[in-house]
């Protein structure tokens, strides 16, 4: 069943309030059935939570205003449970609920693998990417990667006739580097750019790796080509093997410090490539098996909820369970599971305090079910 306008607005409003992350708008939506049921019982449920003011909801207006800009800039906005969202992307836990899309919207539903590596990488491993990309697109692999200069370049480059997505760490009309403006305007006329952030939002360093768990997560592999050990690019590989991706590595000389990244990546089990065909044989016996990532979307800690009947009914929990999840909480995140043993609490009234303590900005969550106590 196709979203109504109404609810594709809400699930932008949601998204866009204060304090809500991507994973509690997915418990929020799995808890009330809608966004604009949810977006209701937000101030109740942060109150409760312990905030003393309602928390900061996107309005209407602002909504229409977001749009708008997007809109006369030429893209469009994407939604979960719209027919265009990524289906890959539907199998992380943190996916975005809301993609502002500028090009080919179509290659979000199409094969794809993520190619990433150094900013300052070499001459010889930005040809061997060039070489990689095409060869992939040629036998009709999307290519993704983050626009960012050296690999990301190189990859972007190389696939633009047979598809490639740039995912953009700050708003979709933001370029960065300024440098790869040429570059952004042929992706948006022939490929793909995209982001989860608002319009007009300036790229900052947090939101890297942000904008990284996408390029993993709408991909079935990712090929790291030359990184450092402390490069976003591992930041990526270590997010794809937490998705269930494949994670691909061309080997370096030991002596280069670009190479340290992908050497370490293969010693601890990621496949080694020399050409593109050690991809393709990979992502084809994938195929062979039926393997795919399940949905982690609208999963409980082990228990669904179902929306209430009635829209004022949030249910009542003990009132010392706040401080109780509190007390056993740290600035280190922990299992909710562990959370609940510990509280001796059960799942749904654990679940509740989880929502309410989150939209107060008590807590933040994290993927893998867990969650800590907020700085």
């Amino acid at each position: 069943m196709s979203l109504t306008e109404s609810e594709r607005i809400a699930r932008l409003r949601l998204f866009r309030s204060t304090t809500i992350g991507p994973i509690t708008f997915y418990k929020l939506l799995s808890r009330f059935g809608s966004a604009q049921s949810a977006l209701d019982h937000l101030p109740k449920l942060a109150l409760r939570g312990g905030k003393k003011d309602a928390p900061s909801v996107m309005t209407v207006q602002q909504a229409a205003d977001e749009l708008n800009l997007l809109y006369d800039f030429g893209g469009r906005m994407v939604v979960f449970g719209d027919p265009d969202y990524p289906e890959w992307l539907t199998t992380i836990e943190d996916a975005p609920p809301v993609l502002s899309v500028l090009g080919n919207v179509s290659l979000l539903s199409q094969t794809s693998v993520a190619v990433v590596g150094a900013r300052n990488a070499s001459a010889n491993a930005k040809r061997f990417t060039q070489t990689i990309a095409e060869n992939l697109g040629q036998k009709g692999q999307i290519i993704v990667s983050g626009l960012a200069r050296g690999i990301d370049t190189a990859a972007h480059v190389s696939s633009l006739k047979t598809g490639t997505i740039a995912v953009v760490a700050g708003g979709i009309d933001q370029i960065y580097p300024s440098e790869n403006t040429d570059l952004y305007h042929e992706i948006a006329k022939h490929g793909c750019v995209i982001s989860e952030m608002p319009f007009g939002t300036a790229p900052t360093a947090h939101h890297f790796p942000r904008r990284n768990r996408i390029v993993s997560g709408l991909a079935k592999g990712v090929v790291v080509v030359e990184a450092s050990m402390r490069s976003g690019s591992l930041i990526t590989a270590r997010l794809a093997a937490e998705q269930g991706r494949e994670v691909f590595a061309i080997p370096g000389f030991p002596g280069d410090p670009r190479a340290a990244g992908p050497n370490s990546l293969i010693q601890n089990g990621a496949t080694l490539v020399q050409s593109a065909d050690d991809i393709l044989s990979e992502l084809a016996s994938m195929d062979q098996k039926s393997i795919k990532p399940q949905s982690h979307l609208f999963d409980g800690i082990n228990e669904a909820y179902k929306p209430f009947k009635e829209d004022n009914d949030i249910g009542d929990i003990p009132h010392d369970i706040h401080d109780l999840i509190l007390q056993n909480l740290s600035a280190s995140p922990s299992e909710v599971d562990e959370i609940s043993r510990s509280c001796h609490v059960s799942i749904k009234d654990l679940q509740l305090s989880l929502l309410e303590l989150e939209l107060a900005g008590v807590i933040h969550r994290h993927p893998g079910n867990r969650i800590s106590k907020a700085a």
